[in-house]
């Protein structure tokens, strides 16, 4: 398989760190949406990242389905979800709010690194500001008290990848001293060998 996609994105990085805790090989392309344009629309025309190709050929895009076609490829011992349905029920509600964490953070990159200053929108910012520390909140109550298995599941990966994505790029909107679990989390993450093996770019 390939995988299509910049590790700063972090829908790349939790379906790599994702394919890595599975045991599954993959080649990794680091190909950027922006810089490497016409190479990424040869394999995908639709330009999105990430971009999974499987041994058959057939392109895939959008994180959640690559994860869910991932998911039905790798022996029951090796996924990522639960089985139980209410353990199944906590890790979806936990991953969709690291991924609202995650769009809300992309949408003020957008609007502050792309968007010329005097087109910006305050109102605008302030509330998806506002979104992403709802998010955020809410993802601290729900990693706080978790024991760890000793394994990492979806739902860590993606609250871990979430969190050092938008530490990294607004620091001063989500400091650790208001989320310790996640921050606690994310540095036991970081530690282990998949998630050092792709690094945040």
């Amino acid at each position: 398989m390939r995988l299509i996609g910049m590790l700063d994105s972090p829908y790349v990085r939790r379906v790599a760190i994702s394919l890595k805790a599975m045991g599954l090989a993959f080649a990794h392309e680091p190909l950027s949406v922006f810089r490497d344009f016409d190479a990424f629309g040869a394999v995908n025309p639709i330009v999105k990242a990430p971009t999974l190709v499987t041994e058959d050929g057939t392109v895939l895009i959008d994180s959640t389905l690559i994860l869910d076609y991932l998911e039905r490829i790798v022996p029951a011992e090796r996924r990522l979800l639960p089985d139980d349905p209410a353990a199944f029920l906590a890790s979806q509600r936990a991953i969709g709010l690291a991924l609202a964490a995650c769009e809300k953070t992309v949408q003020i990159v957008y609007e502050t690194n792309l968007r010329p200053a005097e087109k910006q929108h305050q109102p605008w910012l302030d509330r998806v500001q506002g979104q992403l520390l709802a998010a955020c909140d809410l993802l601290e109550t729900a990693c706080a008290g978790v024991a760890s298995t000793g394994r990492l599941m979806q739902a860590d990966i993606t609250a871990a990848v979430a969190w050092r994505f938008t530490g990294s790029k607004l620091p001063d909107v989500a400091p650790p001293a208001r989320y310790p679990a996640l921050a606690a989390l994310s540095a036991r993450a970081e530690a282990t060998v998949e998630f050092a093996a792709l690094p945040l770019d």
